[in-house]
């Protein structure tokens, strides 16, 4: 009988599975839950955007596109980029590549930057993937702790501390999954400041730069004196357009990496799905509108999750990114695993345990508002009368 510990690669055996899809697929298995834990969009993508992918079926447009993907495509992912967040400069036939989801391309721009031993910041808590790939790819994730006092962000300070003769990149990952937390110019600023005259890499990851509140626009730190050169952008249009199961994303970035991650691309993946680029191309054109409609949604969802936490008596941070809140459970004398796994078991309410993000996540929740109000509605009273059980 094949022992296969022995065949798996150690590395992987090694790494936990998501915290995320744990709680996910337990709520599959379940009646009646209410499930606020996937950052998955209850808006249906757009139509005209639908059509276009179905224009592009209906013209047998069903063949490979390049390995970087539809020049056009590119072309608009560039022009999109300087038109909403002031970055120039890129060039569309070089620096430019799409990806399966933005999640391809972080695992591309890693793996083709780091080398065995190399260490990689990573301000927490954040996404589930970053530190998985980092360690799969060789190197060694360095977490950096955030904390609710400073809202979240990253300071000059925390990675100046961080930084050794090993350091190759730090993950930027705003606005923030699961904080919800955003880093404006002055913050970037700072950062740059303390990479100034080093060759570290910045992995910046803006999935959620279109989701901002209160008047406030994302600021891409490509767009910061001396940052352009050392910048990969990784985002995508699962987020702003509702498209999460086109699985489409891109990178931007120097041309000798994204070169590199071409390459890498062009051997493991081929291209992205052709009718996918295709819609993407109208979703840069002509999609602003619906962004906007969708952010204001979620902009008043967010005012309404943030009001009913902090009702009961779970302090909630203000978000002005993202759409997630990430309130703080201790006062219910549970570690973030046995609330969630109670409130699931119990009041069929599905969220994501804090430290599913990084253990400095411990004693908060991720709770997702991409889900109607009325949902929400319903899940805060849920978690009321679970607060109630659990006090009496």
């Amino acid at each position: 009988m094949i022992d296969y510990s022995k065949l798996i690669n150690k590395t992987i055996q090694s790494v936990k599975p998501s915290g995320i899809r744990k709680y996910f697929d337990i709520a599959a298995e379940m009646d009646d839950v209410i499930s606020l834990g996937v950052g998955e969009p209850d808006f249906k993508t757009p139509w005209h955007i639908r059509e276009a992918a179905i224009q592009s079926l209906n013209e047998g447009k069903t063949r490979y596109t390049s390995n970087s993907g539809i020049l056009e495509l590119r072309d608009e992912i560039c022009k999109y980029y300087e038109r909403r967040f002031g970055v120039k400069g890129y060039n569309y036939r070089t620096d430019c590549l799409v990806s399966v989801g933005g999640s391809e391309a972080i695992d591309l721009a890693v793996r083709c930057l780091i080398n065995p031993g190399d260490e990689v910041l990573i301000p927490e808590p954040s996404f589930v993937c970053y530190t998985p790939i980092v360690a799969m790819s060789g190197g060694v994730p360095v977490p950096i702790r955030t904390v609710v006092e400073n809202d979240f962000r990253l300071t000059g300070d925390e990675l100046r501390a961080a930084i050794t003769p090993k350091t190759k990149m730090l993950i930027l990952p705003y606005p923030n999954n699961p904080t919800g937390g955003i880093m404006r110019k002055e913050h970037l600023e700072e950062i740059a400041e303390v990479l100034r005259g080093t060759d570290i890499m910045i992995l910046s990851d803006e999935i959620y730069a279109e989701l901002t509140y209160g008047g406030i626009s994302h600021a891409s730190i490509a767009a910061v004196d001396g940052m352009f050169e050392r910048t990969v952008i990784v985002s995508g249009f699962s987020k702003a357009y509702s498209m999460t199961g086109w699985r489409l994303g891109y990178a931007l970035g120097p041309k000798e990496v994204i070169a590199a991650m071409t390459k890498l691309h062009q051997y493991a993946i081929m291209s992205a799905p052709t009718n996918s680029q295709y819609a993407a191309i109208e979703a840069l054109r002509n999609g602003d509108d619906d962004v906007r409609d969708m952010l204001k949604e979620y902009d008043a969802r967010r005012r309404f999750i943030v009001d009913g936490f902090n009702k009961l008596g779970l302090a909630c941070f203000e978000p002005n990114g993202a759409f997630y809140v990430f309130p703080c459970i201790q006062s219910s004398g549970l570690t973030s695993d046995e609330f969630c796994e109670k409130l699931l078991y119990s009041k069929k309410v599905a969220v994501v345990p804090g430290n599913a993000f990084g253990e400095c996540g411990e004693g908060f929740i991720r709770v997702s508002y991409c889900y109607s109000i009325s949902h929400i509605k319903e899940a805060l009273k849920r978690i009321g009368d679970f607060l109630d059980e659990c006090k009496g």
